[in-house]
């Protein structure tokens, strides 16, 4: 039987196990940060890809169904996606000891636009939509885009990534 998921509104404190919230408010203590009247910055996470060449993506994200049948994870390099024009569901678990996914710390936040999430290295993840497909930026590592693309146009031996089946649905 598929275990149901809440959806809850993303927090700093709830994403912390799987990753980092973004879209935080300025600390303006922050030595990175800046303000004017003309504009604001300041430091929201220090991306890290082990390594790699950071690379950043734009994702079309289209599916509605409140069927979760696998989950995918990302074994070398944070994943920050960040939407841009409607809100997504990110779903998020963790990794047990032998690489598969523990389904009890399966969790699926709200993220809305303006916000946004970075997973941990190996950060069990799946993403949806309610409404219309919505388009967010991603930051990833170029070697890790190279391989999943690889294997979901030819099937080839992921080395990078791995799926996992799971048997969840969102409470809506």
């Amino acid at each position: 039987m598929a275990r149901l998921l809440a959806i809850e509104p993303l927090t700093a404190e709830a994403i912390a196990p799987y990753g980092w919230m973004l879209g935080k408010p300025c600390d303006p203590a922050d030595a990175a940060s800046f303000f004017s009247p003309a504009s604001d910055f300041w430091s929201e996470h220090v991306f890290d890809t082990a390594g790699g060449q950071t690379e950043m993506l734009w994702v079309v994200y289209r599916s509605r169904d409140v069927a979760i049948a696998r989950l995918e994870a990302h074994l070398l390099t944070q994943q920050a996606i960040i939407p841009l024009n409607g809100a997504i569901i990110q779903i998020v678990g963790l990794g047990l000891p032998d690489g598969s996914v523990d389904e009890a710390s399966v969790r699926a936040f709200q993220v809305p636009p303006g916000q946004g999430v970075c997973m941990r290295p190996g950060c069990w993840h799946a993403t949806r939509i309610e409404d219309d497909e919505v388009i967010c930026a991603m930051l990833t590592r170029r070697s890790t885009t190279l391989d999943l693309a690889r294997h979901l146009n030819t099937g080839g031996v992921l080395d990078e990534s791995a799926f996992h089946p799971v048997s969840l649905v969102l409470a809506r």
